[in-house]
């Protein structure tokens, strides 16, 4: 692999945090087509997506994402993650992701020791936010680190027996490092800095969010309440792969009005837009 460049780590301040955009991998999507993928999107929906998030669209309709983690800078040296990306190249999501990631060697080159990390929040267990939680060896990638996730979403997983359990839920469990949580959860507080998990479900039962408040700006950490730009620009449009549709456009809704309301940037995961303000996004009425 190429050494990484600035496309690579993306930082923004938001007062005693600094918010890293850590690009594991980019490429095509592998499982679907966009139109597929967005089957109500209207043609002035595919304009105005284009407007906001022009690098996504590839030659003949192809959808073009990355695959993002981020790392949030606390005071004192210690870090929050959130995601671990795709993985190795023998990851759960190898059959349709731009395997492999490349987050480890991100880490030194964003002055990240990997035992400097104390949470990880993962958003969802879906296979490609959580591909580098543990090594092919099966040690977790941040040794020092609680892994935390919504309890329903690990019952839900669990429920299903997929190769993420078997790759991630289980050594996690071995290792005492999987922290089931319920519902809002404030991870930090110093002063008027806060992160927080939010509960955000419908992409996933258990899919949560990360607010994080500082110095008077807010950035929302997405997972994949959104995973298109098309879902900026008209939060009604479903995606294919919603485990519940109707739930994720609530959600999609309501996390929006509270961005905008907030001023709050967008901390995307799928978007080649890693930061973007909710309050410049062109969309529909979010009330």
């Amino acid at each position: 692999m190429s050494p990484p460049d600035d496309r690579h780590v993306v930082v923004e301040r938001f007062g005693r945090y600094e918010v890293m955009a850590l690009l594991d991998a980019s490429g095509p999507f592998g499982l679907s087509s966009a139109a597929a993928a967005f089957p109500d999107a209207g043609p002035e929906d595919w304009r105005r997506a284009e407007r906001v998030d022009p690098g996504a669209f590839g030659a003949d309709g192809e959808w073009q994402l990355d695959f993002r983690c981020f790392a949030i800078r606390q005071r004192g040296g210690r870090f929050v993650v959130v995601d671990a990306g795709v993985g190795p190249a023998q990851s759960p999501a190898a059959s349709w992701a731009p395997v492999p990631g490349r987050l480890p060697e991100l880490l030194p080159a964003a002055g990240i020791d990997r035992g400097d990390v104390d949470t990880v929040v993962l958003t969802h267990l879906h296979a490609d936010h959580v591909g580098w939680s543990v090594l092919p060896d099966g040690e977790p990638l941040f040794p020092a680190a609680r892994y935390v996730v919504q309890s329903r979403e690990v019952a839900d997983v669990v429920s299903q027996a997929g190769a993420v359990v078997d790759a991630v839920v289980r050594p996690l469990q071995g290792t005492g490092q999987l922290d089931e949580v319920e519902d809002r959860v404030r991870l930090t507080r110093a002063g008027g800095n806060h992160i927080t998990l939010l509960p955000t479900p419908g992409h996933t039962i258990g899919h949560q969010s990360v607010l994080v408040e500082g110095g008077g700006r807010h950035a929302l950490v997405t997972g994949d309440v959104l995973v298109h730009a098309l879902q900026l620009v008209n939060p009604d449009l479903a995606y294919a792969f919603e485990s519940d549709r109707a739930l994720a456009r609530r959600t999609r809704r309501a996390l929006l009005a509270d961005a905008e309301e907030r001023g709050a940037v967008l901390a995307t995961a799928h978007l080649t837009r890693p930061f973007v303000p909710a309050d410049s996004v062109e969309s529909g009425p979010l009330t």
